[in-house]
């Protein structure tokens, strides 16, 4: 019996050692190995963006950047096959920063990355939402090419990195050609003079977000743009909201009077972004807005009735190449460069992001030189961080070249400066404005202005 124990024994043996070398070293059958070497499986990567995969609609504001994703996710999962599941959970554009932080603080459902711009970055700050990225991002091949202005713009007051840009959006003005033939005005009497010209031929110089719609967005656009150009700033450079200075007063009296004398059409302030239809059928000149906006101007009617009206972003473009349409800085007060606001689009990595080695391996394949222009064209919506990129042909268009050029010319910056409560100052200097240019075209400039700041500061 010890006998057929011993041959029971070593053949029972050699089959778990045949067993063992028949198998994958340090995997299990169907699991794929990680990189050092210890079992694991495909993990999903999830991500936040306001653009939705699954939403195939032809008019969709955003379908561009539902395209997109539609596109990539599939080339990426491809791309990380047994490593990495890429999901995208849609989020809308006007909440996500409220949801994010709701989950960090709360501890729950939390994205491994996420699509951010510059608004929201001093409240993640504040609360402590997103990751610093600056040691890692350091040590990236491309992070030496990055645009120094853009990256400013991603870092909180610690010096922190907490976003990665990779589009940048200056303010620019869309200019119907037929409207200033010449070429748009560059001083605010210029602008005076031909907006008379326009409204002798039932035409309007100028439409803009003019409403107090989502918290005050209008000032980010011709609000902020027109004061900067005045040589005003909304800030002391120490965190104080300073409003009632003389160039503030010359901008929001010069807006009064544009308004008042019939130059803007009363679809400016209708809200929900109505004030484009007027550029769209090219009733209304020009239009300022973020040049990310080209992808919503649409369709257009051109002034001698050529139609651009496939739905989607060629149209805009469509426009410029052919003539058109061209891009504008804006007029200026003597002594001061033409203003505009600038904006990001941005990669973060929110704060308890559970899987940060999947958010750094998708950073580095939309910075890879196979992604990184699309990106750009995609969620990105305007002029590449990445100077190798700027160089592309993608980006050697009117539309492009254009835009460059408005941003050589123009002194842009964010609106909130120093502030740190910027929601709160957003809406209520638009607010302010609104009531001083619309609702109260007679009370005293600087009286208001001084009480909006009074309540902001009061508050600190």
């Amino acid at each position: 019996m010890r006998k057929y124990g011993f041959v029971i024994s070593f053949i029972l043996m050699l089959s778990l050692l045949l067993a063992a070398c028949g198998a994958p070293s340090g995997a299990s059958s169907g699991t794929p190995a990680n990189e050092n070497g210890a079992s694991s499986e495909v993990r999903d990567f999830v991500t936040w963006y306001q653009y939705d995969q699954n939403n195939e609609d032809p008019a969709s504001d955003e379908r561009v950047g539902n395209e997109y994703l539609r596109r990539t996710i599939p080339l990426f999962n491809e791309e990380f096959a047994g490593k990495w599941n890429w999901i995208n959970q849609p989020k809308a554009f006007d909440k996500m920063a409220t949801e994010l932080i709701t989950a960090v603080q709360s501890a729950g459902e939390i994205p491994d990355l996420m699509h951010v711009g510059e608004s929201d970055l001093l409240s993640f700050y504040q609360n402590g939402t997103l990751q610093d990225l600056n040691e890692w991002a350091q040590a990236q091949a491309w992070y030496a090419d990055l645009d120094p202005n853009a990256l400013a713009v991603c870092t909180g007051p610690d010096g922190g990195l907490y976003c990665l840009p990779i589009a940048q959006s200056p303010h620019v003005v869309f200019v119907w050609t037929d409207r200033f033939p010449d070429g748009y005005p560059t001083t605010p009497e210029d602008f005076l003079a031909r907006a008379a010209e326009l409204k002798e031929e039932g035409l309007y110089a100028i439409t803009f977000f003019g409403s107090t719609d989502f918290d005050g967005e209008g000032l980010i656009r011709f609000m902020w743009t027109a004061i900067s150009s005045f040589g005003g700033t909304l800030d002391d450079g120490q965190g104080t909201m300073t409003l009632n200075t003389p160039e503030n007063v010359a901008a929001i009296e010069f807006i009064r009077t544009i308004v008042a004398e019939g130059y803007v059409p009363e679809i400016a302030f209708a809200g929900q972004f109505q004030e484009e239809e007027a550029f769209k059928d090219a009733s209304a000149g020009s239009l300022p807005t973020g040049l990310f906006g080209y992808r919503y101007i649409n369709p257009l009617i051109a002034p001698d009735g050529t139609r651009y009206e496939k739905r989607n972003e060629e149209d805009m473009l469509d426009a410029i190449e052919a003539g058109d349409i061209y891009l504008a800085h804006s007029f200026s007060a003597e002594g001061h460069p033409p203003g505009c606001g600038t904006g990001i689009s941005a990669l973060a990595i929110p704060t308890g992001a559970q899987n940060v080695d999947a958010a750094h391996d998708y950073i580095n394949w939309v910075m890879s030189d196979a992604q990184n222009a699309d990106w750009v064209l995609g969620p990105g919506g305007g002029l590449p961080t990445l100077k190798a990129t700027q160089e592309e042909a993608h980006f050697q268009s009117a539309f492009y070249q254009q835009a460059a050029d408005v941003v050589a010319a123009s002194a842009c910056r964010p609106w909130y400066g120093s502030l740190e409560r910027r929601a709160e100052a957003k809406k209520l200097v638009m607010t302010t404005i609104y009531k001083l240019i619309k609702e109260d075209p007679t009370a005293d400039i600087p009286a208001a202005l001084t009480a909006a700041e009074e309540e902001y500061n009061a508050g600190s």
